[in-house]
């Protein structure tokens, strides 16, 4: 595809961007409800184009340029698509983000300012070997009022060419160019100069990957990177429920980002603590490494340096052993990825000093890091999971997809009224109040 084509595209996504804004809520949900049918509908051919893309991955994976997990994250089947559709009918389910009255305040009588809450745009989205990922990010766009470009991975390309015209066909009464479908590196690499036309994009993948977008574009970005998340155990714990949650965080679905990568054990409890819980890990094929520490009180292999900065997606698991609370939240501010963690205790002060210390985008007490997701938190679904701080941090839902913008209602006032000797005095006061189209509601 050409620069120009590509250049058209984005072109089309601006004009549809303006069209969304203004498609009622119901028309939205209508076609969302149209695309989950669709989906449970098209299931065989779905299902066939993601056999290839599997096949293929299975056959780079035995070469070694695949690892397990990507080959995991690529597959569907009949409950898969069945939970895909069913989140697209939780994102039609959501309040509508748009059209909110964030803040309504007077200025002067019968001269009135309204925030509201608006579709950000065009969002282009660049993800990884996940299919569902297509179908979760165009659904929180079209509910959100957002166009959207979409970019996946080559290991999934049948698998998000019909699931992306599966998407189309259902949404046929929608503006053209709401979702648009890119392949080749050219294509992101042309859509990255179009700042001018892209008002924001969201990679999901390595911290390497996403500083490459970010080195490369003047769009704003909103980084998914990944999840070096870990589990502490203090102290304080309960020890069979420590068990339990460090078992889940890691191999209830080992090749995810909020899989927990590091387990610290507060010095105090390893000796009863670690014996059993590695005993459980390895009933379920999880490769441990520990720290001089860890391996007094069992017997594992080593763990290197670099072992605390990885995020293996897969049924490998650091241990390291720590002299107390002060020294598990210095570590976890020094390798984690600022993604998810959590404390186990019955100490309340040493959670909140946990939750406040550590610095990450979610945080969690007496409870698996797996729970860092759009869909758990109630959000129908999510976009991504945003590691930073600006605008929008943790699973990015329906309202990490919206801006604001001021609406002001008067009634022929002029600035000159307010400035010089004689001028009138604003009143800036707040009021509830819902922003109606040429109406004042302090009237």
């Amino acid at each position: 595809m050409t620069e120009r084509d590509t250049t058209r595209q984005v072109e089309q996504a601006q004009t549809a961007a303006l069209r969304l804004a203004n498609v009622e809520e119901s028309d939205r949900n209508a076609a969302l409800g149209a695309i989950a049918d669709a989906i449970r509908d098209n299931s065989d051919a779905i299902l066939a184009a993601n056999r290839e893309d599997v096949a293929e991955a299975e056959t780079l994976l035995a070469d070694g340029e695949y690892t397990q997990a990507l080959v995991d994250r690529l597959k569907l089947d009949e409950a898969k698509l069945d939970d895909i559709a069913g989140m697209v009918e939780s994102v039609a389910a959501q309040d509508d983000p748009l059209g909110k009255t964030l803040d309504a305040r007077e200025l002067d009588a019968a001269l009135e300012l309204y925030k509201l809450s608006v579709p950000i745009g065009v969002v282009a989205t660049i993800f990884e070997s996940r299919p569902d990922a297509l179908v979760q990010i165009a659904a929180l766009a079209l509910k959100s009022g957002n166009a959207v470009i979409l970019k996946g991975g080559s290991e999934a390309l049948e698998s998000n060419r019909i699931l992306y015209e599966t998407i189309l066909s259902a949404t046929a009464d929608l503006p053209d160019g709401w979702a648009t479908l890119i392949e080749a590196h050219e294509e992101v690499d042309r859509l990255l100069e179009l700042d001018d036309m892209v008002d924001l994009v969201m990679p999901r993948g390595s911290s390497e990957f996403v500083s490459y977008i970010e080195s490369n574009t003047q769009i704003p970005v909103l980084g998914h990177t990944e999840g070096i998340c870990h589990v502490y155990v203090d102290e304080a714990a309960d020890l069979e429920m420590a068990e339990d949650i460090a078992l889940d965080a890691k191999v209830q679905y080992p090749a995810v980002c909020n899989a927990v990568e590091t387990l610290l054990v507060d010095r105090s409890v390893a000796e009863a603590f670690l014996p059993s819980v590695v005993e459980r890990y390895r009933a379920e094929g999880v490769e441990l490494r520990g720290d001089e520490a860890t391996q007094e009180y069992v017997d594992i292999d080593p763990a290197t340096e670099d072992d605390w900065s990885t995020e293996y997606g897969d049924l490998e698991l650091s241990i390291k052993v720590v002299d107390g609370l002060y020294a598990a939240i210095d570590h976890i501010n020094t390798y984690g990825s600022k993604h998810t963690e959590a404390i186990v205790t019955d100490d309340a002060a040493t959670a909140e000093t946990f939750m406040t210390g550590v610095d990450a985008a979610s945080v969690f007490h007496n409870a698996s890091t797996r729970f860092a997701d759009g869909y758990r938190y109630g959000l129908g679904a999510e976009v991504g999971i945003s590691t930073g701080k600006i605008h929008a941090r943790g699973p990015v839902g329906l309202e990490g997809l919206t801006t604001y913008k001021y609406y002001l209602e008067g009634d022929g006032q002029l600035v000159a009224t307010y400035a010089g000797e004689d001028a009138v005095p604003f009143t800036h006061e707040s009021f509830d109040g819902e922003w109606n189209p040429g109406h004042r509601t302090r009237e």
